[in-house]
């Protein structure tokens, strides 16, 4: 039993509350929304690891009941058939209530030092996979190493992907739109590199994609090294046409071995790398993430799109 301090905002969460997206369980009409959870530990049983007082976060997927390969392997996050379920997104109420139940399996137990600082640590899982995959394709050339990477950008997602390029030694780009404002600050504050226009000429040797806009998918995909990975992380909404040479694509993706691909979700393993991430990340950097902290009476206040905010926060203990 897990007694919730702080839950997570994302666009996900405001495209189910918009209706276009997410399912509710199959013998509910409504879903609890929230999938980015942090909370402490209430009651654990003896044994489970866990301790009353613990900070907590729940995992987000859990394996199909078949289950296919994937997820008898524990990697629901790459599951075949379809029939995972998620927390406050897909067939099972999510962490949006002020008390909730977790099976030890599917909760993380965090540094007690980041304190509410660990609500980020779903959307920072979801860049740990990114990174997991980038570097497990990479090691198909035994000489390949990151030095450049591109990510593009500045949300919750770009950021955490930009922190963990940091960490890892990498000379870090960022691209977003916005000219000035806490977006350039932090990414200048990581010590990486600011863009409000796409650096065609910079060649990175990764790129993480995390805006989901098709007119910059399609310049990372013409801007890498050879041997370049571009991980698309960005989910797009559709109904965007844009002209593409696809011979020419494909002609350049061939000759110069790069490749492209999709990463979503995290199993725990992921989770795990992005708790140690967050442990040894500038704690006042990662609090500059988060520019709202909203309360739970006033909720409707945390979907609203704002200049600026970077990641909002619904606070269920004061």
């Amino acid at each position: 039993m897990v007694r919730a301090v702080s839950l997570g905002i994302c666009g996900t969460d405001r495209e189910i509350v918009e209706g276009l997206y997410g399912w509710a369980p199959p013998s509910a009409q409504r879903l609890i929304l929230g999938h980015e959870s942090l909370g402490r530990v209430e009651h654990a049983p003896s044994g489970s690891g866990f301790a009353e007082g613990d900070l907590v976060v729940g995992i987000v997927r859990r394996p199909d009941p078949v289950p296919c390969a994937a997820c008898a392997a524990g990697e629901w996050d790459m599951c075949r058939n379809g029939q995972y379920t998620e927390r406050g997104i897909k067939q099972r109420h999510g962490y949006g209530s002020e008390q909730f139940r977790v099976e030890t399996d599917f909760l993380i137990k965090l540094d007690p030092a980041l304190d509410t600082l660990g609500v980020l640590l779903e959307p920072t899982s979801v860049v740990a996979k990114a990174w997991e995959q980038i570097e497990r394709i990479g090691s198909r050339a035994a000489a390949w190493q990151p030095r450049t990477v591109l990510v593009t950008g500045a949300g919750p997602v770009g950021l955490l992907a930009a922190l963990l390029g940091v960490q890892r030694g990498c000379d870090v780009h960022l691209f977003d739109r916005a000219k000035d404002g806490v977006k350039p600050a932090l990414t200048r504050a990581l010590g990486a590199t600011y863009h409000d226009t796409m650096p065609m000429d910079l060649r990175p040797d990764a790129v993480i994609e995390c805006t989901g806009a098709t007119p910059v998918i399609l310049d990372v995909l013409t801007c890498a090294a050879p041997d370049g990975i571009v991980c698309l992380a960005g989910v797009s909404s559709g109904g965007h046409k844009i002209d593409l040479d696809l011979g020419s694509l494909n002609r350049m993706l061939v000759l110069e071995n790069h490749v492209m691909f999709g990463s979503v979700n995290a199993n725990r393993r992921h989770y795990s790398a992005a708790a140690a991430a967050l442990a040894k990340a500038d704690k006042g950097w990662l609090g500059g993430l988060i520019s709202r902290r909203v309360p739970l009476a006033d909720w409707r206040n945390a979907f609203e799109k704002r200049d600026g905010d970077i990641k909002v926060v619904v606070e269920f203990a004061s």
